[in-house]
């Protein structure tokens, strides 16, 4: 039997403690990343009750914007329990600061006209179906119960902003005009949605979660059949626009945050 001094059994479960403390901060990021692109797309999207083009797309926009403020909280409720501070979904949600939200730049985007809403929602959409089933396998049982149950729900937000893109693209000369611009315009923000660093390797490599980075090609294949049907030109890579990842965001985000927050930091800890 091999033995080992005090030092060296103190080293080795230090450098235990290390480890397990960085894939909990790895798990705690990631959670952020999942639940913050959740929460903002879910508040700009709220911007649209009342003044949908149809009073059945206002109530459809609505309820899509309700399904990912559920996403967010279930995962902002798993997060806080990794973190272990005594936080709750509320806390992470509206009590932290700009720079602590990972969110991509493409959820903060302003809703603009109708086609730069569904363009926008269109590209997450398919990105956010395909990771979540990328999830289902997690080694992770409580991710992989939030992706299951969320993505029955993103495949109809995908049906839904699929549907609307072709309507729009394939339909008169304006709508096709905004739609594409919508496009152009947007595609700047689509390559920061398969960003990966040390945090998803570390979770990778655990089996945690999939590789990110390689749902690119999937992701290029659908929008691009989709843009087909609908008559619309897939731009090429003009610049890559990023930094939401880690904590770098537009000048959008803080118009959000301020109306996002303002009950709860005007009355902190109220309750309805």
């Amino acid at each position: 039997m091999q033995k080992f001094t005090v030092t060296q059994l103190f080293t080795k479960c230090q450098m235990a403690l290390n480890t397990c403390n960085m894939e909990n901060q790895s798990l705690f990021t990631f959670l952020l990343r999942l639940g913050d692109d959740s929460l903002i797309l879910s508040q700009r999207l709220s911007e649209w009750c009342g003044h949908g083009p149809i009073l059945e797309e206002d109530i459809a926009i609505t309820n899509i914007a309700l399904d990912l403020l559920g996403q967010a909280t279930f995962i902002y409720e798993y997060a806080a329990a990794v973190e272990g501070k005594g936080k709750d979904a509320d806390d992470l949600a509206f009590l932290r600061l700009e720079n602590q939200y990972f969110n991509t730049l493409l959820v903060e985007q302003t809703n603009g006209n109708f086609a730069d809403t569904m363009v926008r929602q269109f590209f997450f959409d398919v990105y956010r179906k395909l990771l979540l089933n990328q999830l289902l396998s997690s080694t992770d049982t409580q991710i992989a119960a939030i992706a299951e149950k969320s993505l029955k729900e993103t495949r109809y937000h995908t049906q839904h902003s699929s549907e609307w893109l072709i309507r729009l693209g394939d339909g008169t000369e304006l709508s096709h005009e905004r739609a594409q611009n919508a496009i152009n315009g947007l595609w700047r923000y689509t390559d920061e949605m398969f960003f990966t660093d040390a945090v998803e390797d570390t979770l990778c490599n655990q089996g945690i979660i999939g590789n990110i980075s390689s749902l690119k090609t999937q992701w290029m294949e659908e929008i691009t059949s989709v843009c087909k049907m609908a008559t619309l030109i897939v731009p090429e890579d003009k610049g890559y626009f990023g930094g939401g990842r880690l904590g770098r965001h537009s000048e959008n985000m803080g118009y959000i945050l301020a109306q996002m927050q303002y009950m709860q930091r005007t009355f902190p800890n109220m309750k309805w």
